[in-house]
């Protein structure tokens, strides 16, 4: 039986720190690398970059869009970053944020858990606002394949709230309502459950239970100013669950690999605390 997403995720935090490396190359970090805005800057950074961090670091997140721009080619980079991460024994969450409904949604799942797709990766970050039931489909490939889902809870963007802290009908938010449905999906799971959400380390004060049993995503460490304390603050007793998402903190030590690597473990030697 595949081991679960959650137990390897669990595993790999503990092995190495929470920190999860963004492979983010936008314009502005290739342009402070050396490289050009093309596929061949594109392929350099991100696999310098992936190659550096990954054996060090619990998991890497490639922001899909950043290589999507570039058409077939740069999906082909993609394609290399998420091998060169298996390799090296890290986990890897393709951050996609995809939603859908129906037949759709099965084949962004099928792209994105499926071992045998070229994407496949550990875990894929997902939308819940066209109804949490429009992720089935992601729910059963999740399970099928023992990877994990990350899900838009509580997002750090200003526009979030007008949607993630709107009142339901019994009082709860819809944030809320999300995070009761992992719990759900996570019930009885051991050591942590596969179904995270995505939780910015910068939102602030929160009302909502964030111990669900399942991990926590948290883009916003380092550079964007979330800080160890903050994510101790803000997660609480459901701290040593949390993912701390860093890119341009990391990625802007590059193009020296040994600077990159060292920068990881800076990172994660000052989330070490949240260990369990």
């Amino acid at each position: 039986m595949t081991t679960s997403f959650g137990a390897r995720l669990r595993a790999a935090m503990d092995e190495r720190g929470p920190l999860c490396v963004g492979i983010d190359p936008h314009a502005g970090l290739l342009a402070e690398w050396g490289l050009r805005d093309d596929v061949e800057g594109l392929r350099r950074f991100a696999l310098t970059a992936v190659e550096a961090v990954a054996p060090h670091a619990a998991a890497v997140k490639p922001q899909s869009a950043f290589y999507e721009r570039f058409g077939s080619a740069g999906v082909a980079v993609l394609e290399g970053v998420v091998a060169a991460a298996r390799a090296a024994g890290t986990l890897v969450v393709m951050d996609a944020k995809r939603g859908d409904i129906g037949s759709t949604s099965q084949a962004y799942a099928d792209a994105y858990l499926d071992p045998a797709s070229p994407l496949g990766s550990d875990a894929v970050t997902v939308s819940p606002f066209l109804g949490f039931g429009s992720l089935d489909p992601f729910v059963d490939a999740a399970r099928r394949h023992g990877g994990g889902l990350f899900v838009l809870a509580l997002t750090s963007n200003a526009e979030g709230p007008e949607v993630q802290h709107a009142r339901l009908e019994d009082g709860s938010t819809v944030a809320g309502r999300v995070l009761d449905h992992l719990r759900r999906l996570n019930a009885g799971a051991d050591p942590l459950g596969s179904f995270g959400a995505v939780v910015g380390a910068t939102i602030g004060e929160t009302e909502e239970d964030l111990a669900f049993h399942g991990p926590i995503l948290a883009p916003g460490y380092g550079a964007q100013g979330g800080t160890a304390a903050d994510v101790r603050r803000i997660f609480g007793p459901a701290a040593a669950n949390v993912l701390a998402s860093s890119s341009r903190g990391v990625l802007r030590r590059g193009p020296d690999a040994a600077a990159l690597r060292d920068a990881v473990r800076a990172a994660n030697d000052e989330l070490a605390a949240l260990r369990p």
